[in-house]
């Protein structure tokens, strides 16, 4: 009798103990990330990473890679997707063509802050639930502030001063300087600092945090806010699906919660570097120019077929693209207005 007691005393111990130990479960992830560790986007990645670990009372850790040593920048998304990260934050102009409905984030749609772009980027994203992105489960985005035009020695007032000028510009910015009249010149940022100091090009379009986070203020004289075809960057934040879908849900919910609080602290953030751009250009001496609105006017007639060309080649693609655009810019006014 004894030893029955005693047997069926410890499977009732052993089945009180054991849900114990499911709960202390642990999940170990990697993250890589192509900002440079001092970056203030790096920063806030790797305490999203700490403040991940300390609301799931350390039931998740992640090992954190900037700097691109994990995974490079154009190499981000499908090292998620492949396995050779658990989470990668970068941007999603690095695999161009590939987002079409989020692409349009990108447009010269007339940012005037980081806060506004990342709101609308996620705004895109809940509205239509692209496709493209099945892949992977969408942690957020966040976008930088308005991209604007920065010359060296000569100001830009009107198209007519920008036609033939020399722009360091990638991408939407590039085909943006080329609908305005310039002749856009494709360049990493290390190499706009002394292709613009040594008269290669004649300036460059970049957020004004550039001016203190590349020291681009230096070498440029002059900045043009040309706000109505302000252009943004949208960057991701991805985690591998499967991953994701191991874990349980109440450490699920936990990381949503941090996801939400955490966009806005990056577009907070890049808002506040814009701030410090602003203040260092100003400080090696540079000038602000300001469109009055009938220029503005005609910068934006300027970008239109910009809008044209997106509404087309998405449409190719099975996206109705004139939806996407019209509820993106609808979404963006109202943030602003």
């Amino acid at each position: 009798m004894k030893g029955k007691f005693l047997v069926l005393l410890s499977v009732l111990l052993l089945t009180s103990v054991l849900p114990s130990f499911a709960k202390a479960e642990t999940y170990n992830f990697t993250y890589s990330n192509f900002f440079p560790p001092t970056h203030v986007q790096s920063k806030l990645a790797e305490e999203w990473c700490q403040e991940v670990e300390k609301r799931t009372d350390g039931r998740v850790t992640i090992s954190y890679f900037p700097g691109g040593t994990l995974t490079r920048a154009n190499q981000c998304y499908d090292g998620v997707v492949q396995g050779l990260s658990d989470i990668g934050l970068s941007a999603l102009a690095y695999s161009r063509g590939r987002f079409p409905v989020m692409a349009v984030v990108d447009l010269p749609l007339g940012y005037k802050s980081g806060v506004a772009a990342t709101k609308v980027a996620n705004a895109v994203y809940e509205k239509f639930k692209p496709a493209e992105l099945d892949d992977v489960h969408l942690m957020y985005f966040h976008a930088h502030g308005p991209g604007l035009l920065h010359t060296a020695e000569k100001p830009v007032r009107t198209l007519e001063d920008l036609k033939g000028l020399k722009i360091r510009a990638t991408g939407n910015s590039a085909k943006l300087v080329s609908a305005l009249g310039g002749a856009p010149v494709a360049m990493s940022m290390p190499d706009s600092y002394q292709a613009i100091r040594r008269g290669v090009v004649n300036g460059g379009m970049y957020p004004i945090e550039t001016n203190k986070g590349w020291k681009m203020a230096e070498v440029v004289d002059y900045c043009t806010l040309n706000y109505p075809v302000a252009y943004t960057t949208t960057f991701f934040v991805v985690m591998n699906k499967e991953k994701w879908e191991e874990l349980p849900e109440d450490i699920q919910k936990i990381i949503t919660d941090i996801n939400k609080e955490w966009a806005l602290k990056h577009g907070q953030a890049w808002d506040h570097s814009d701030q410090l751009g602003k203040e260092f250009f100003e400080k090696k001496g540079g000038k602000f120019i300001t469109l009055d609105e009938a220029e503005g006017n005609r910068w934006k007639q300027k970008a239109m077929p910009m809008m044209d060309e997106y509404i087309k080649n998405v449409s190719a693609k099975g996206v109705d693209g004139k939806a996407v655009l019209d509820f993106t810019v609808t979404e963006l006014n109202s943030i602003q207005k």
